[in-house]
């Protein structure tokens, strides 16, 4: 009996290993959990924001809409890098045009300072592929995406150090690497060429009277490994 006992110690002592293992890989298959997104609009108010320029940004049904411009709605929480911006937006119409700004090394103190200083990712689905819906505005062209069905689109804006790689609608459009040569400036109102930070300020655009755009969704979630 002592010797029957003493086998199956000994097997469930070499099984031990495999039992191990297959634990290990059922959880490599099942993958990294995605971190969890931080909301930077609260869905009620303009907690955490301040407006620069002309026009200004309301909340109505549980969304920023865009009125007047140019100005930039800037969240002033922190500077943002090495993470994903996720944004859900709805255009009025087509020609609705407006931006997420990213990598301003500074709290825009006006509009022109994050044209200039930092990125925007455009919202303005007709123009050219530099000036389009998920192009950064005259440096990095975006190809064409898939229209959402109910007009409400999402953009996912990945910072990786000095990478930007932009999604629409679960589809990459862009992707631009800061060190890497972009088309010369040939309008003042054109970004000024330059590097820009891995990490920095934020901010949305309200661009003129005529463009009015909807974001129900700003947030930000860490870059999974």
């Amino acid at each position: 009996m002592r010797s029957f006992v003493t086998g199956i110690a000994i097997l469930v002592t070499m099984l031990r290993p495999t039992f191990a293992t297959l634990a290990l890989a059922s959880l490599v298959a099942c993958g990294t959990p995605e971190p969890p997104a931080e909301q930077l609009f609260n869905g009620a108010d303009l907690t955490g924001w301040r407006h620069v320029g002309r026009g200004e940004f309301v909340v109505e049904d549980g969304a920023l809409k865009t009125a007047g411009g140019m100005g930039l709605l800037v969240y002033d929480g922190k500077e943002i890098g090495n993470a994903v911006l996720r944004v859900v937006y709805k255009p009025d119409t087509p020609e609705s045009n407006a931006g997420v700004f990213i990598r301003a090394p500074e709290k825009p103190h006006d509009p022109w300072f994050a044209v200039h200083k930092g990125y925007e990712v455009q919202i303005e689905d007709p123009a050219d592929e530099f000036h389009r819906t998920g192009s950064i505005y005259s440096l990095s062209p975006a190809a064409e995406f898939p229209a959402s069905e109910d007009g409400w689109n999402t953009m996912e804006i990945a910072l990786d150090g000095q990478v930007t790689r932009i999604s629409v609608n679960g589809r990459v459009v862009n992707e631009f690497d800061g060190t890497q040569e972009v088309p010369e400036r040939k309008r003042w109102f054109e970004p000024q060429r330059g590097p820009r930070p891995d990490s920095g300020y934020i901010g949305l655009q309200n661009h003129d009277e005529k463009s009015v755009v909807r974001f129900r969704e700003v947030s930000v979630r860490p870059l999974s490994d």
